[in-house]
């Protein structure tokens, strides 16, 4: 039954594009992606065949076979493994449509960046074919199924997808119409050379065949042959591994075009055995947030794959790690269910999260300009070459990520601290180590404040008397950083105060050079002032009180000592999860000229009467628009302003 041709969404055909006329440097990177998922479907069968023998058949043996036909401008990419059925078909071949497609047209809008420096964050692999092919034929049919099924597609038009007349061998075969500019890839020997450079590694056999012409009766010269030594990379002596052959792998496991930023390599013996292969990679993928994004870290058994993306072998912080762990111990039957709360899979996740972590440690500290502890071991970590990303570049797409650790993982926590990295109110970024060497006399915490842009905080009138006194501040704009750190108490001992909550006394430390402090109002003159002030605001504050933190604005709100900071207070209330914002604490300046004047005003015999009022009802405003809240009635504040403003004399012309 003939499917009717589905148009491509115009999101998916602009994508498409630039995976055919900007992805890859070298067209031949389309052999390799296509190679790879050929392996994928064949380490689905095998695992699945382990409770399911019967799905093997009459082909026990997994391979897969790249068919040349000179004849018809045809290359062919054979695998008898997993298979499809016209649900899976597509599904499977609508990645793009699936993966993001809109958020990555418009990174390449906001980033006004080429298709190349973005599109290594979007899963697109099987569409490099059309670089190379201007009509793609997929048949497949799925183990245990009986019809098969055809997906084609020009790459422009759309795709169709029907029922094949004859019942297809198990597997799938992807059949490229080759263009006429891509013809040298129906040369046996360049086959074979991409295979050797990109696909050596894979652990099936990749048998290269050549159809011949009519008339041609040197048979021999056309039977299949094995191009690559089908050995798993991860076992082999790092010593024999060269840097090329682990980007490659990378590449295969991870499904991505950019290279690896680090890789941890180590085999563990002892009372548990196995190696495992890591990756940590360059380019932020651009799903990492996604709260339903898996690591990309494939357990084996023996070199039997097992299962991918399994939850209890890493921790969700570190999501955008790729590789492979195999087992010694585990076994091969073993289901995904009872991995879950397997006691090998325990002590396995805690030395790869521990691994991971002191190679992140290691480059951090290398960049810093510190030693090393000890000669890294060879092998153990590396890097991407000339070009590599330095640690802080790194940080600032991965902490956020990161940072969720500080959360969820008690036990690594330090180690997570250790490494991270954040803005501050110096100038750059600093770690909290550098940030405790730079202490001034007298301070006994690492302070900091958080909102939604660190350019913005670092205006913030909360920072006056710390700014004054050379205090450091850090300036904390990742939205993971409200949730850690009511965890995170204290860094080292020492403890981590926010500016924006409670009452903070820096009196301790001496002011900076030329910032001495200004005169501050009579103690009687300021109680009567707060009076009056608690006395107009009522039920609008929490409480009115004199700011120790203040030097050059007349007021500030802050969120009690005990209470919720005031930035994740507002994330909570925007996302539904409380019912509102709490009352502030409005904190006046006692050395501001515009409280001085309120000071005489509230000593008048009416207190100051409607101006009074209506003066203390506009800082409150004010202090709320420069904390990013809402004002509960805005028009009444542009009045107040209106009316405040018309009472300001005018000087008269010179």
């Amino acid at each position: 039954m003939q499917d009717t041709l589905r148009p491509f969404e115009a999101e998916v055909g602009r994508v498409l594009d630039i995976v055919v006329n900007s992805l890859y440097r070298e067209r031949e990177i389309f052999l390799r992606e296509l190679v790879s998922n050929a392996s994928d479907a064949c380490d689905r069968l095998r695992y699945e065949s382990l409770s399911e023998p019967e799905l093997l058949g009459e082909e026990p043996e997994l391979r897969i076979r790249i068919l040349i036909d000179r004849g018809q401008g045809l290359l062919t990419v054979r695998d008898n493994g997993i298979g499809m059925n016209r649900e899976d078909l597509v599904a499977n071949l609508g990645t793009i449509a699936r993966s993001g497609t809109a958020r990555f047209l418009e990174a390449l809008e906001r980033e006004k960046k080429s298709g190349v420096e973005l599109i290594g964050q979007f899963g697109v692999g099987f569409y490099a074919a059309f670089m190379v092919a201007d009509r793609v034929v997929v048949l497949s049919r799925k183990a245990g199924e009986e019809r098969g099924w055809i997906w084609a597609s020009d790459g422009r038009s759309g795709f169709s997808v029907r029922e094949a007349e004859e019942r297809p061998p198990r597997g799938t075969a992807v059949t490229l119409h080759l263009k006429e500019d891509a013809k040298e890839f129906l040369d046996p020997a360049r086959i074979e050379a991409i295979v050797r450079r990109y696909s050596d590694h894979i652990t099936f056999p990749i048998l290269l065949e050549v159809r011949p012409k009519p008339g041609d009766t040197r048979t021999k010269d056309h039977e299949p042959r094995r191009i690559n030594s089908a050995g798993a990379l991860w076992t082999r002596p790092r010593s024999e591994i060269t840097e090329e052959q682990y980007r490659e792998f990378y590449h295969h496991v991870a499904h991505a075009i950019d290279d690896p930023w680090l890789r941890v390599h180590f085999t563990a013996e002892g009372t548990i055995a196995y190696t495992a292969l890591l990756f940590v990679p360059s380019l932020r993928p651009f799903d990492i947030l996604d709260p339903r994004r898996r690591h990309g870290v494939k357990l084996y058994v023996k070199r039997v794959f097992i299962t991918e993306a399994l939850e209890s072998l890493l921790p969700r912080y570190l999501r955008f790690v790729a590789g492979v762990v195999d087992s010694e111990d585990l076994q091969l039957n073993v289901s995904r269910e009872t991995l879950q709360n397997n006691a090998v899979v325990a002590r396995m996740r805690r030395t790869l999260v521990r691994r991971l972590l002191d190679a992140l440690a290691a480059e951090a500290k290398a960049e810093s300009g510190d030693e090393r502890d000890g000669k890294k071991k060879e092998g153990e970590a590396g890097d991407g070459g000339a070009g590599r990303r330095g640690f802080l570049d790194w940080w600032k797409d991965f902490g956020p990520v990161l940072k969720e650790g500080l959360i969820e993982d008690a036990e690594n926590r330090e180690r997570i601290l250790e490494i991270a990295r954040f803005r501050t109110t110096a100038g750059g970024w600093t770690d909290l180590a550098g940030y405790l060497d730079r202490r001034r006399p007298g301070q006994k915490a690492i302070y900091y404040i958080s909102g939604e842009n660190a350019e913005a905080l670092a205006g913030h009138p909360q920072l006056e008397e710390a700014r004054a006194r050379g205090v450091e501040v850090l300036l904390l704009d990742d939205p993971v950083d409200e949730f850690w750190l009511p965890e995170v108490r204290a860094f080292k001992g020492v403890e981590l105060v926010s500016l924006t909550r409670g009452e903070v006394d820096l009196s301790a430390v001496p002011p900076a050079e030329g910032k001495e402090e200004p005169p501050a109002l009579a103690e009687a003159d300021l109680e009567r002032l707060i009076a009056r002030l608690r006395q107009v605001l009522g039920e609008a504050v929490r409480d009115v009180r004199v700011s120790k933190r203040l030097r050059e604005s007349a007021v500030c709100l802050v969120a009690e000592g005990e209470g919720l900071d005031m930035r994740l207070e507002r994330f909570l209330v925007q996302h539904g999860q409380i019912g509102g914002l709490s009352r502030r604490i409005l904190e006046i300046n006692p050395r501001h000229a515009l409280i001085r004047r309120m000071a005489e005003m509230a000593a008048a015999a009416d207190g100051g009467g409607e101006a009074f009022a209506e003066l203390a009802l506009l800082l409150l405003d004010q202090a709320r628009i420069v904390e990013g809240e809402p004002l509960p009635d805005p028009g009444a504040f542009a009045r107040r302003l209106s009316r405040f403003l018309a009472r300001v004399p005018v000087a008269p012309e010179s």
